[in-house]
């Protein structure tokens, strides 16, 4: 399944959740698609790749058990709270953006 598809799924998902919009233009970070929640990202694909706004300790945890690592929108300084599932990962991207949305809604 590519990576627009699964995405889409998310979208799909999340669609009825209170708060919830779904942003395909003005994109930031290079994305092309956002999900939100009470305006602020929680979840957005970035060429081709899912991307996730979660606790730093958490995001600390996946990247050291090589899941992924963490985001870099460009300007040469990952950023701490946000990470980037790899695409050979195992884990599940509706779980993960479960936990995205979680942290962001707080």
């Amino acid at each position: 399944m590519s990576a627009q598809s699964r995405y889409a799924d998310l979208v799909r998902a999340f669609a009825s959740e209170r708060g919830v919009s779904h942003v395909t233009e003005g994109k930031g970070f290079g994305s092309s698609g956002q999900l939100k929640v009470e305006g602020r990202i929680f979840a957005m694909l970035v060429r081709d790749e899912l991307v996730l706004k979660l606790p730093r300790a958490r995001v600390d945890e996946l990247v050291g058990a090589g899941e992924g690592r963490h985001f870099d929108a460009g300007k040469g300084r990952p950023m701490r709270e946000w990470f980037v599932l790899d695409p050979a990962s195992s884990k599940r991207w509706a779980p993960l953006a479960r936990e995205a949305f979680d942290f962001v809604k707080g």
